[in-house]
């Protein structure tokens, strides 16, 4: 649907379970994923910007989709600054959007994301990446059930050391928290958060489900709230109600 929607040129939204993909003209100039932080979260790890100055921007230019203009223009992020996060949130949240198993696909035609554009990337790009990126997890231990069980960090003794970015990640690994949820803890991309989750697996740091976890429908993203008169999204929680009451 993605290339079909590109060679239309189609503005709109695309929704899954695991995140939406914005697009103008055919291209993508958003992503979110409620598996990904989000840009204010990026920004604000990289000291890029206060938390304030994020809340004062949606604001008073959320209403005119033109979040990312605002931030600029008022001198809170330089555009360079902006594009690199930008660019790293957009990839990040596709990653979980694109997925395997992120439920039925929808698009809505002329909806706009209150952030605004920033960068255009054309979703042959977005998707390529999607697939470099589950290539490389899988490159590095091939067993995905690790990216959504909760964390739990072995006791020392095989000799195996982590390293200070994996230091950080264990320190959070309570046997609760998934990988996502540490990353947005730590305010992390979640694809790096998950890489290095695979090779703390790998390497014996932490402990691995032996079987893979079982998948609890997500609930309806925030996103999808906004259309709730739309029928398709009628259609969307029954087809949602219908996957629990199977499971």
């Amino acid at each position: 649907m993605l290339v079909r929607l590109a060679e239309e040129r189609a503005t709109g939204v695309l929704v899954r379970d695991h995140g939406a993909l914005y697009l103008a003209d055919g291209q993508v100039v958003h992503a979110e994923s409620p598996a990904a932080p989000g840009l204010d979260v990026l920004l604000a790890t990289g000291g890029q910007l206060a938390p304030e100055g994020w809340q004062e921007a949606v604001a008073r230019a959320g209403a005119r989709r033109e979040v990312a203009r605002f931030l600029v223009d008022s001198g809170q992020v330089t555009g360079g600054a902006l594009e690199i996060c930008h660019l790293g949130a957009l990839h990040d949240a596709a990653f979980f959007a694109l997925g395997p198993g992120s439920g039925p696909t929808r698009f809505r035609y002329g909806v706009a994301h209150w952030i605004g554009t920033v960068r255009p990337v054309p979703a042959a790009a977005v998707v390529r990446e999607a697939r470099r990126r589950r290539g490389l997890l899988d490159s590095v231990w091939p067993h995905p059930e690790v990216d959504t069980a909760p964390l739990r960090r072995r006791p020392p003794g095989n000799g195996a050391t982590a390293t200070r970015r994996q230091r950080a990640l264990l320190e959070l690994a309570d046997g609760v928290r998934t990988p996502s949820a540490i990353a947005r803890a730590v305010g992390r991309p979640a694809f790096n958060t998950l890489i290095e989750v695979r090779r703390m697996a790998a390497a014996g740091l932490v402990e691995t489900p032996s079987e893979p976890a079982a998948s609890t429908p997500a609930p309806l993203p925030d996103w999808v709230a906004g259309f709730s008169a739309d029928p398709d999204i009628a259609l969307l929680r029954r087809l949602r109600d219908a996957l629990e009451a199977s499971l």
